[in-house]
């Protein structure tokens, strides 16, 4: 009768049981519910990031063009940008373009979200000539 007593409890302690394993499920799932939309937002900035460098390193190719030229306009005409979106490669998470008419003397460049960074809560962002740093909705996107 000893011996059917120790191989009872034997079996207890070899494994765990379905309510343990349920606990353990239900915390990775309160966790995981948590976690995850920070992760996206962080994955939203991290976008943001780089296409507000690829916004500034537009501005400066247009003022390459200013410097050559002393005008935005190439040849008289609405300049071509050399890329547009971001990133370069891939999936396009903001899409470049120039917000209303290149003047002689005046330009705004503006990265449109496109996708999921549709959901950042930026919205479009703007860089002028003088270097003014705007975006549609939000602030602190800068």
């Amino acid at each position: 009768m000893n011996t059917k007593l120790r191989s009872d409890n034997n079996r207890r302690e070899a494994g765990f049981t379905l309510i343990e394993l349920m606990i353990v499920v239900a915390i990775i799932g309160i966790i995981a519910a948590i976690a995850y939309p920070s992760y996206q937002d962080n994955v939203r900035k991290t976008r943001r990031a780089t296409a507000q460098a690829d916004l500034m390193e537009l501005a400066q190719w247009m003022e390459r063009q200013y410097a050559g030229d002393f005008s935005y306009l190439e040849g008289g005409n609405q300049p071509t940008l050399p890329f547009t979106q971001s990133p370069r490669n891939g999936t396009a998470f903001y899409n470049f373009s120039f917000n209303g008419t290149v003047t002689a003397n005046a330009f705004t460049v503006q990265a449109v979200p496109a996708g999921d960074q549709a959901n950042d809560g930026c919205g479009t962002l703007r860089l002028t000539q003088a270097g003014v740093k705007t975006s549609t909705s939000g602030s602190n996107c800068w």
